[in-house]
């Protein structure tokens, strides 16, 4: 299995990150355990999830992504086979020091882990300088709780600013940048943030990179939009660019074989400076569909024909 630099945060990774979005949400324990267990049955790599995982549901106080995970690592002894990515920062309390503090062990704890490979600050925070947000992931490093930092939803302006601070001040640099992108989102990594990543040598993981299951090719018109929860989420994508974008992936489709979640997954693993898109899979089939994506290499014309649409 091929495995990239995850820019130069000293982790490497395979080209494809496995989301814990829906552990303990959509989810529930056996299909959890059983997704985890293929990863690693299948080589393993590195598993996103968040404190915030699933706050948003109702009687869900966030967090239950990660209990799940930490319940799967103990039973299943595999800590070693996997790499942890978790994010702090859109709960109550944001990025203040004392809550990085606070979120750091609860995360640890619900995870049953002594270090968390990469920590993520999940959102900018402006109420917050910067020097301080970076001094308290100073403290998490120093003591060997995390191993790399990085950043989410940042834009380019905020991350080069970060950057700046944190040579200034000596103080750990965000190594990795996690930002939305799939073939109909591509707004907020496209252009001043992905130069910047590159420029800086930051490793790229990214999110939605199916929009929210649209670019499985499963909602094809409004009568699909009741297939699942997040039928609402994927309305505007019927309204807009959508279909032609289907289209162009049910072609590519013919000629290479691959399902359409895989060509989504693969055109967002060729744009520049990406290192892994991150996929959710809450069945051992889906699971191994999206793993089918790290095989794929679209040519030139297909790259540019999705892109174009």
């Amino acid at each position: 299995m091929t495995r990239k630099n995850l820019g130069k945060s000293g982790l490497s990774i395979r080209p494809f990150v496995l989301g814990g979005n829906v552990f303990g949400m959509t989810a529930g324990r056996d299909p959890s355990f059983a997704v985890l267990d293929r990863f690693v049955e299948l080589g393993g790599g590195m598993i996103d999830t968040a404190d915030v995982y699933s706050a948003w549901v109702p009687g869900h106080k966030g967090g239950e992504s990660e209990s799940m995970m930490g319940e799967w690592l103990k039973q299943s002894g595999a800590r070693d086979k996997v790499l942890i990515a978790t994010k702090v920062g859109m709960m109550p309390g944001g990025l203040k020091p004392d809550r990085i503090r606070q979120a750091v062990e609860g995360s640890l704890d619900r995870l049953g882990v002594d270090v968390i490979d990469l920590y993520f600050a999940h959102k900018d925070d402006p109420d917050v300088p910067l020097d301080e947000m970076l001094g308290a992931f100073a403290e998490l490093v120093d003591a060997g709780t995390v191993r790399a930092i990085g950043a989410s939803n940042y834009s380019a302006e905020r991350l080069a600013e970060a950057l700046r601070v944190a040579d200034d001040a000596g103080l750990p640099r965000f190594t990795v940048m996690q930002p939305e992108l799939n073939l109909l989102d591509r707004e907020q990594y496209e252009g001043p943030l992905q130069a910047l990543c590159n420029d800086e040598g930051l490793g790229v993981i990214t999110y939605f990179s199916l929009a929210s299951g649209y670019l499985s090719g499963k909602y094809r018109t409004s009568d699909d939009l009741g297939k699942s929860a997040r039928g609402g989420r994927v309305k505007p994508y019927l309204e807009g660019k959508g279909p032609a974008v289907l289209a162009i992936m049910d072609r590519i489709a013919a000629e290479t074989g691959a399902t359409l979640s895989q060509i989504a997954l693969a055109w967002v693993a060729q744009q520049s400076g990406v290192t892994a898109p991150i996929a959710s899979a809450t069945t051992v089939a889906q699971l191994d569909e999206l793993l089918g994506s790290e095989g794929l290499t679209l040519t030139d014309e297909q790259l540019a024909a999705l892109s174009a649409a």
